[in-house]
């Protein structure tokens, strides 16, 4: 009786992933795993990877369903007579979901189809690259997003920056709605940051090696910086092995030699999220320059590294960036500088060096903002009331 009562009061989503999980999208997974007992969530993916770092019991892989399936659904994709997953449309039947939660915009138009056939209301957030990039870099985007923001229940971004991003690639005003990505704020420790005299000023740098990071421009600051002042570097990230990415990676090891940088940085390339945290309880400032990349590319919303290293009671220098002075509240827990303005971040780190006194007051402003807007559990239950809301909307 108690289990009949438990799943006719609860609700059943499915969330449409092209991987699970990156290292990278630790955000992904507080989005789904904070979730409250009331929503039963589902995962469905193509292939899967660092299940170690990100168990998780209800999910679904193409590349380990039926065989038959998978055929089947590789052929009809491969000639074009279908965009939609069949083995998710498959999963999305089976389980009795309601809800299809798609995670970035281009899976989200891959997804019509299967919200159609399946009756569901169907929710898409966007990200990053989806937003400005993919429409820059083809032109055939456009109208697959006037087809799916004419079919979609409802769109999730970031921040008002993004909100206003979509609205300009045309999706309704009033599908579109803010919902900032939380941070598990109950598992980070917060520590203050503090320097002892003669310690040299320690920065932490974490990205993925891609232009829109702005680690060009960051070790470019710090290399001035590094004339009047002892520092180290950390950097926590890689490449992808995409064209792009290896670019980027030559322009930072370029700087690293013309600044005779080597001897402080260390590159640690990509880490567990654990890793992330040891380190930056090590360092005094978290370093996030921000840019738009000559291909589009953007954060779209604002990198989540940065919300989860002031959560820590570090302070950040960042830019102007997309969304990101919604997340760094400039002056108040960190400093921020316009894109690609390399003096300005050299001053804003010597300021920082020159007045560790204000160091604790922006962490715990930054920790007190993140708790308030950021904080993984009030989201997830922000989320699930959406999901609620649509559903008793239902015709």
């Amino acid at each position: 009786m108690t289990t009949t009562t438990k799943e006719s009061s609860s609700l059943k989503v499915l969330h449409s992933l092209e991987c699970w999980l990156p290292l990278t999208e630790t955000w992904l997974y507080n989005q789904i795993c904070y979730l409250p007992a009331n929503i039963i969530s589902h995962a469905a993916c193509d292939r899967e990877e660092h299940l170690e770092q990100f168990p998780f019991k209800n999910l679904h892989t193409r590349d380990k369903g039926l065989g038959f399936l998978r055929k089947w659904e590789g052929w009809l994709r491969r000639l074009r007579l279908r965009t939609y997953s069949g083995f998710k449309l498959h999963v999305a039947r089976k389980v009795g979901t309601r809800i299809l939660h798609s995670h970035f915009g281009n899976i989200a138009w891959q997804d019509i189809g299967i919200a159609r056939r399946g009756g569901l209301k169907h929710v898409a957030t966007f990200y990053g690259h989806d937003v400005n990039r993919l429409p820059r870099t083809d032109p055939s985007w456009h109208n697959r997003y006037a087809e799916l923001f004419s079919s979609v229940d409802r769109i999730l971004c970031e921040g008002p920056y993004m909100a206003s991003s979509i609205m300009r690639l045309g999706c309704p005003k009033d599908k579109i709605q803010v919902h900032h990505l939380g941070v598990a704020v109950d598992k980070i420790d917060y520590h203050p940051r503090t320097r002892s005299a003669g310690e040299p000023l320690r920065i932490l740098i974490s990205g993925t090696f891609r232009e829109k990071k702005g680690i060009p421009d960051a070790l470019q600051a710090i290399g001035e910086l590094n004339r009047d002042l002892e520092v180290e570097i950390t950097i926590i990230g890689g490449t992808t092995g995409e064209p792009r990415s290896l670019v980027e990676e030559e322009r930072i090891r370029k700087i690293i030699a013309d600044y005779d940088l080597s001897k402080q940085v260390r590159l640690l390339g990509f880490q567990p999220h654990a890793v992330l945290f040891a380190e930056a309880y090590k360092h005094h400032i978290f370093l996030s320059p921000s840019v738009m990349a000559e291909d589009g590319d953007t954060e779209g919303g604002a990198p989540v590294s940065i919300i989860e290293m002031s959560a820590t009671g570090m302070p950040v220098v960042a830019t102007t960036h997309c969304d990101i002075p919604n997340v760094i509240l400039n002056g108040v827990s960190g400093l921020l500088a316009e894109e690609h303005d390399v003096p300005a971040l050299v001053e804003h780190l010597k300021w920082l060096a020159e007045h560790p006194e204000r160091w604790g007051p922006m962490g715990k402003a930054g920790r007190e903002y993140v708790e308030a807007e950021f904080n993984a559990t009030t989201q997830a239950m922000r989320l699930a009331a959406t999901y609620q809301a649509l559903t008793s909307t239902s015709a």
